[in-house]
């Protein structure tokens, strides 16, 4: 267990980050109210201080409706001389007529006389509004407030407007002022988070100083070491917790110490145990298995150890726990694949109390693959035979039958009948010379009379010989084309003559058999590094996938009804793979269904120069 914790991720750090984070938040939000409020009313103050005051206004309204504009625009200049210009603020009297009367500018009088082109002037003479913005220079970066305010005369219960007053102020003194005041607020706020950081790191420390000491007092009690106490500091309840922790450690010794004398007891048992061994808790969960059983199962120990019994034993989409529970029995489990073959007998019992509590299961695995493999073979043979048997016998009968009620003196039906039962009759010898012949390569009892052969020319004699049956038949049922495509160098091979032709002669049969009329046979001769390898493919339907695995086993048919009709017995290809292993040879097929099929047979080769040929001789 790794006890080296980075610092940002210590909860002294966790404690002093939020503490910091909340001042942070408080204080954000406190200075974002207090700047904006602090901003509002510097800007309310300023507009104050640079609004007209009402005498002003009601005097420029009364010059405005004179009828001598030249008198009337002197009497507004002084007026606004008189009136100030607090904060630098400009000011401009504007006629109805959008022609500016007078302005407290000195040095920018030339504009009075002249039309405004503000648009906002125009909008509030049309509109008779007040128009009140504040407004960015980019060229000056500068910041003005504008504010256009109406001038109304009123006479009785008329109000007529006579003109606009446009003012126009410099904010940057305003907002300078309060861009300071946020600068002493930050710097304040950042004092304020560093000290208040420090304490919560102090105080966090104090805090966490007792949980690291428990904290290494129980990485020590899972590594197996129970020396050491925690200190504790006090009688609250961080020190109630260390006076825990150090009671714990004194039980987890005793408990320990007992376990381990047990465990090894009950591995030394498991372990000189010829039956695999599981147990489980009461979820069913594996706690123990020896190695005999990891060895069955095809699973590494501490693989095994926590995963259900019904995942380990692969029972689960048959079996639930309750069913272990309530009704333990034994069970056969196959566990065979393509390369081994692997049945188990187990046996479960429960784990009880003397309250009766079950708190697991034990499982007992017995191999019992090769009593399962005879007993299997057994009675597969038994019903093979049978059935391949019954088949002719039957048909022998009905026509024996047929002959004895009369058919014999049918010149035309017996010797029909006669050459059925003549068929049948040598199909059953063939059926039964073949069962001979797999039952002495079963028990060893046959021979191979091996030499060393040129391969080349015994494959092209077999294939020579139906070519030459193809031409004596004179009108045969099915004709056919053999393609060879040999090698030219000649392979010599240790084989048995007789046996090999016999391979050769059933892989042909066949070729021949499930080839469509008119199709190409085609034969291959070819040598790799260390092996010879022959190959006949047909054209025929060829064989479903799911039938390739079975194809050489002793009587299996893709096509049963097909087969029995041409005659065969269902143990050629067996024959043919017992033949070819006894060679220390391999036979497979290939085949694509509706494309046909090639089966290859793959013989162990050394190269042997001409002179070691002569020798031998």
């Amino acid at each position: 267990m790794n006890n080296r914790i980075k610092f940002y991720q210590s909860i002294k750090f966790k404690i002093a980050l939020v503490f910091a984070l909340v001042l942070l938040v408080t204080l954000e939000i406190v200075g974002a109210v207090f700047v904006r409020q602090l901003e509002h009313q510097n800007l309310s103050t300023f507009k104050n201080q640079i609004q007209l005051q009402t005498y002003v206004t009601n005097s420029l309204t009364t010059q405005l409706s004179r009828t001598n504009e030249t008198a009337a625009n002197r009497r507004i200049r002084t007026i606004l001389n008189d009136s100030g210009s607090p904060n630098n603020a400009q000011y401009q009297v504007i006629d109805t007529k959008g022609t500016i009367r007078g302005t407290n500018q000195v040095n920018n009088q030339a504009i009075v006389g002249q039309k405004t082109t503000d648009d906002n002037v125009k909008n509030a003479i049309y509109g008779r509004t007040t128009i009140e913005k504040n407004t960015y220079d980019s060229t000056t970066d500068t910041r003005y407030y504008t504010l256009i305010s109406p001038l109304i005369k009123s006479s009785g219960n008329n109000s007529t407007l006579v003109g606009v007053v446009y003012t126009k102020a410099n904010l940057d003194d305003v907002y300078q002022t309060i861009n300071n005041t946020t600068v002493i607020f930050l710097f304040a706020a950042s004092i304020a988070i560093i000290l208040g950081l420090l304490i919560s790191i102090v105080i966090s420390r104090a805090i966490t100083r007792p949980i690291e000491e428990m904290k290494k007092q129980t990485i020590r009690i899972a590594r197996g070491d129970y020396s050491g106490q925690v200190h504790v500091y006090g009688n609250d309840e961080l020190g109630q917790l260390a006076s825990a922790v150090n009671n714990l450690s004194v039980r987890v010794e005793e408990s320990h110490e007992s376990t381990e004398s047990e465990r090894r007891r009950l591995d030394s048992v498991l372990a000189n145990m010829t039956d695999g061994v599981l147990a489980t808790d009461r979820r069913g969960n594996v706690i123990i298995i020896n190695e005999t059983a990891a060895s069955f199962l095809n699973l590494d120990e501490n693989q095994a150890m926590g995963q259900s019994i019904l995942d380990v034993l692969d029972i689960r989409k048959d079996y639930s726990l309750r069913d272990l529970l309530e009704k333990p029995d034994e069970l056969i489990l196959d566990f065979s694949s393509d390369d081994h073959s692997l049945i188990l007998h187990a046996h479960f019992s429960l784990i009880q109390r003397e309250s009766g509590f079950i708190s697991g299961l034990v499982c007992v695995l017995r191999d019992i693959t090769e009593q399962q493999r005879i007993d299997q073979d057994r009675k597969q043979f038994v019903s093979n035979v049978s059935h391949e048997l019954r088949t002719p016998l039957t048909s022998v009968r009905s026509y024996i039958e047929a002959l004895s009620d009369g058919a014999w003196k049918d010149e035309k039906l017996a010797p029909k009948f006669l050459k059925v039962t003549q068929d049948e009759t040598d199909r059953m010898i063939r059926m039964i010379n073949d069962l001979l012949t797999l039952s002495r390569m079963d028990s060893g009892t046959q021979k191979m009379d091996v030499e060393l052969v040129n391969i080349n020319e015994l494959f092209n004699y077999v294939l020579n010989r139906f070519d030459m049956i193809l031409k004596k038949d004179d009108h045969p049922e099915k004709t056919y084309t053999i393609q060879r495509k040999f090698t030219n160098q000649d392979l010599w091979v240790d084989l048995d003559t007789d046996r090999f032709t016999q391979v050769l002669d059933n892989l042909m049969n066949n070729a021949i058999k499930y080839s469509p009329d008119g199709g190409v046979i085609t034969c291959r001769l070819y040598e790799t590094r260390n092996k010879v390898i022959l190959s006949i493919s047909d054209q025929g339907l060829g064989i479903p996938r799911k039938d390739i695995p079975h194809i050489f086993d002793r009587f299996y048919r893709v096509d049963k009804a097909r087969s029995r009709q041409q005659g065969g017995s269902g143990l050629g290809l067996a024959i043919s793979k017992e033949v070819v292993e006894a060679l220390k040879g391999q036979l497979w097929v290939e085949s694509v269904e509706g494309k046909g099929s090639t089966f290859y047979i793959a013989l162990p080769y050394e190269p042997i120069k001409e002179e070691d040929l002569w020798d031998e001789v």
